[in-house]
């Protein structure tokens, strides 16, 4: 459908204000990252209410904008669930898209995401963790960082930060990734 209906910014807003579940993931996909504004975003993160909108929005339109930088850190600060689970999806989509960014870009996000570890819900958790991921299969220098950032994590006070930590270390230390980024 994305692909027949095209690039169209209007199109997306109406899906968007329609309230259906797959007319928001579909507005995700018609729209044109060079039109969406702050104030979109605010209202559209403000409406996320499952973690697969949150995902298809963050991580096939939000990323793509000039914004993406500054709303993975605002909204992994912000105490809505979804909202803050969207800081996290972005910070794992920006690692896989932005591939033209130098990788000490993504070192602002490491304390972010040292205080996400702490967030015992589970669609903020398993962002975290995603956003550990991705940013250290990106390189054999982000790997190192995620890696060490994680076995901090894994020292935390909490279950989420040891699960998060464990499931990292368990990708980010196999023999597959390690192979990838030599």
């Amino acid at each position: 459908m994305a692909k027949e209906a095209g690039r169209n910014h209007a199109l997306a807003l109406r899906l968007w204000r329609t309230g259906i579940h797959e007319a928001r993931i579909l507005a995700a996909f018609v729209d044109e990252p060079g039109k969406v504004a702050t104030a979109q975003m605010e209202k559209w993160v403000r409406g996320f209410d499952s973690w697969d909108v949150c995902d298809q929005v963050c991580s096939g339109l939000f990323d793509r904008t000039p914004y993406a930088w500054s709303k993975a850190l605002e909204w992994s600060r912000r105490k809505q669930e979804f909202v803050k689970r969207a800081g996290f999806v972005l910070m794992a989509a920006l690692a896989v898209h932005a591939k033209d960014v130098p990788d000490t870009c993504f070192a602002g996000f490491f304390p972010a995401i040292r205080r996400g570890a702490e967030d015992e819900r589970n669609f903020v958790k398993k962002a975290v963790n995603w956003a550990i991921r991705q940013i250290g299969k990106r390189s054999r220098f982000l790997n190192r960082r995620m890696v060490r950032l994680s076995r901090e994590i894994a020292r935390l006070e909490s279950r989420s930060a040891r699960w998060i930590a464990a499931d990292a270390l368990r990708e980010l230390e196999s023999a597959e990734v390690r192979r990838r980024l030599k």
